[in-house]
């Protein structure tokens, strides 16, 4: 079998692996990193299929490209395609915004979208003689790992082993070859539950002294879950951006998710923004949850301007934070860029570690339940430590992007 990396390899983001296997070329994954400027991964060549792990944009956001340049089928769920369909044309407006040149219009979102062909959980498909068994990831709903039974190789894109409110946790499944993201290589995370306890807390404190908690959350996954989390606290909460779109997918599509009666209940108990009058009763309640979850864009920031300057109240990030990004910039700075300038942000800011994402152990752990012989990491800053620990059981492989390699 014949990889290579068209990026992903060593940075999280801009994922796109080239597969070639008995002369038939594959991909999985072709995404873009969102940022200013926004990066990509090197041009695909043509390919018979595609498999999309899931709806992320940089796991997915290079489709509509790839599907106007070599008009293939692109397997993923129903949930995954609902998603991406939302997350393209929010990607374009954003782009519109932004000022810079994109790769893709309209048109080429269309073509996507004809392409989409639905797979579901623990279905075996064929294309061109090789045999793809679908697993659920336990990442966001809708995700999957694809195991491609002619190579005895599996491909964990985006996984989590553990359970979560929304999500049953992935399992291992046995194979001679594992491709594992490592985005938390040499990083534990912090116990669920105690978690959620410390998350409250922190509201709690910022609603008392008199501010608001604005929540920037990515619209598919964290989301909802920062919805049922909240469900019972008391405080009027409020959802704005495509989550609630999102979250009426998921409860149209209730098996991808761990408890349909849960995530309903969770969002009856929110009120929904609609209109700019609905920002402006949200900005009188006590916490907003808000794309977009990196800060690139989205109603986040003109609420993140009306509230920089107020030490009461806080913006807590939620998940994990790409180089490049607001987010990121936000936690290492204090400053984020916002319509053109860099500003400085003089309200608290917290990081708590909700991650869809295994840690470090959890993903050591997943590979060796897998029982390989050859594991390769990627989607990583820094996949050293997570290879020197499976090291022990199996060969390792840290392939950079561009690098062609056999296996």
């Amino acid at each position: 079998m014949e990889v290579e990396f068209l990026g992903g390899g060593e940075e999280v983001g801009r994922l796109g692996i080239f597969v070639k296997s008995n002369g038939i070329p594959l991909l999985f994954d072709y995404g873009l990193t969102p940022g200013e400027p926004p990066e990509y991964p090197k041009q695909s060549p043509p390919v018979d299929s595609v498999f999309l792990s899931h709806a992320h944009l940089d796991h997915s956001g290079m489709i509509p490209w790839l599907s106007t340049r070599y008009d293939v089928p692109v397997l993923s769920t129903v949930v995954t395609q609902e998603v991406s369909k939302i997350l393209y044309r929010d990607t374009l407006k954003i782009a519109g915004a932004s000022g810079y040149p994109f790769p893709y219009g309209e048109i080429d979102v269309n073509r996507a979208i004809e392409n989409f062909s639905a797979v579901k959980p623990h279905q075996t498909v064929e294309v061109n003689g090789i045999e793809v068994e679908c697993h659920p990831s336990g990442h966001i709903p809708g995700s999957l790992m694809f195991e491609m039974k002619n190579e005895e190789t599996l491909f964990a894109c985006d996984i989590n082993t553990i359970d979560t409110r929304l999500l049953t946790g992935a399992k291992a499944v046995k194979c001679r070859n594992l491709f594992l993201e490592g985005t938390y290589s040499g990083h534990e995370h912090p116990e669920r539950k105690q978690l959620e306890r410390d998350f409250i807390a922190k509201i709690d404190e910022i609603v008392d002294r008199g501010g608001k908690a604005i929540i920037p959350a990515f619209a598919v996954g964290r989301s909802q879950e920062m919805a049922m989390i909240l469900a019972d606290s008391g405080y009027e909460v409020w959802i704005d951006g495509m989550s609630s779109k999102v979250t009426e997918i998921l409860l149209e599509y209730p098996e991808y998710i761990r408890s349909e009666k849960d995530l309903r209940r969770a969002i009856e108990s929110l009120n929904v923004v609609y209109s700019s009058r609905g920002r402006a009763l949200a900005m009188k309640g006590d916490v907003i949850i808000t794309t977009s979850g990196m800060m690139n864009g989205g109603p986040v920031l003109g609420y993140v301007d009306k509230l920089c300057n107020d030490g009461k109240s806080a913006i807590i990030l939620t998940g994990y934070q790409v180089e490049g990004t607001n987010g990121r910039r936000l936690l290492e700075t204090g400053e984020i860029k916002m319509y053109g300038i860099t500003k400085k942000i003089n309200c608290e800011i917290e990081f708590f570690d909700f991650s869809a994402h295994a840690g470090h152990s959890q993903l050591v752990e997943f590979a060796r339940k897998c029982s390989p012989e050859n594991v390769v990491i990627f989607h990583s800053e820094d996949r050293e430590p997570l290879a020197e620990e499976i090291k022990d059981f199996a060969n390792v492989y840290t392939p950079k992007n561009g690098e062609k390699f056999e296996i």
